[in-house]
């Protein structure tokens, strides 16, 4: 187990955290891959924080779901890859989501927190800021907000 002092020592940790198929595979949409707790989380404790690094001006995040959106600007031009586990994580309604990312654009950073309870195994899910404009993510917008 990772001590408070080994984590603040590093830039990347993501210990806790296991890629696995995610629990949303159906025969359907085939395997896919999803973050999942390794141990039990309390609400608010640290999950996993990383870094981000930009890609190259240009590039086209509407194509790509493995890019995180990297600003508050919109249209967005910013586009990063995450570190560690944070390109598995799955989304869902933030009311469903049980983690939260915390973006630090100017530091090129990210915390993920547990925003309630997590047992260990239970998939890690957060609410991507851009599933409802991104291209790529419209049939996924579709089927996350199928019920409204």
């Amino acid at each position: 187990m990772s001590t408070p002092a080994d984590i603040e020592a590093t830039k990347i940790w993501c210990s806790n955290v296991v890629v696995k198929n995610s629990s949303f595979c159906t025969p359907e949409t085939g395997d896919f891959d999803g973050a999942f707790a390794k141990v039990d989380f309390a609400e608010g404790e640290l999950i996993e924080k990383g870094i981000m690094r930009r890609l190259p001006e240009g590039f086209n995040g509407h194509e790509c779901q493995e890019c995180f959106t990297w600003s508050t600007e919109r249209p967005n031009k910013t586009w990063a890859m995450g570190s560690g586990c944070s390109p598995y994580y799955n989304t869902h309604k933030s009311a469903n989501a049980n983690t939260r990312m915390v973006r630090y654009f100017d530091e090129d950073r990210f915390e993920i927190f547990a925003k309630a309870d997590i047992k260990a195994g239970e998939e890690l899910l957060h609410t991507y800021i851009s599933l409802g404009w991104r291209e790529c993510f419209a049939p996924l917008n579709e089927i996350v907000n199928k019920d409204e």
